[in-house]
């Protein structure tokens, strides 16, 4: 069962060029840990300093260990210290995964 996380952060307008690059760094070091899949920065369209960062992992257990890892701890200190707010975060999954299958299917020309 692979899950998402959630962050979401508000950056100081004069620190959002610092933060962003330990965001890129967390993700550069997070791409190295056992079952990270992958990672995106989105920015929010209507609030300019607010920021989401999506994460995809393969277990909880996965994400828990990068969480608790010496490393993050010290990189999200600094974040934190910057933007003056501390990190929150939500973790979702896919309560029952459907999966389709095409079975008889002809194509356009034929179903």
């Amino acid at each position: 069962m692979s899950l998402r996380v959630l962050i979401k952060r508000k950056l100081p307008p004069d620190m959002r060029d610092e933060i962003i690059n330990l965001i890129k760094e967390l993700r550069s070091r997070a791409t190295g840990q056992p079952g990270y899949i992958s990672g995106e920065t989105l920015q929010r369209i209507d609030e300019p300093g607010e920021f989401l960062v999506i994460s995809t992992w393969e277990s909880l257990e996965d994400w828990n260990s990068w969480l608790n890892s010496a490393i993050r701890a010290e990189i999200r200190r600094r974040i934190e210290l910057l933007s003056g707010a501390k990190e929150t975060y939500e973790i979702y999954y896919h309560p029952g995964r459907v999966s389709a299958t095409l079975s008889g299917f002809k194509g356009w020309e034929g179903g």
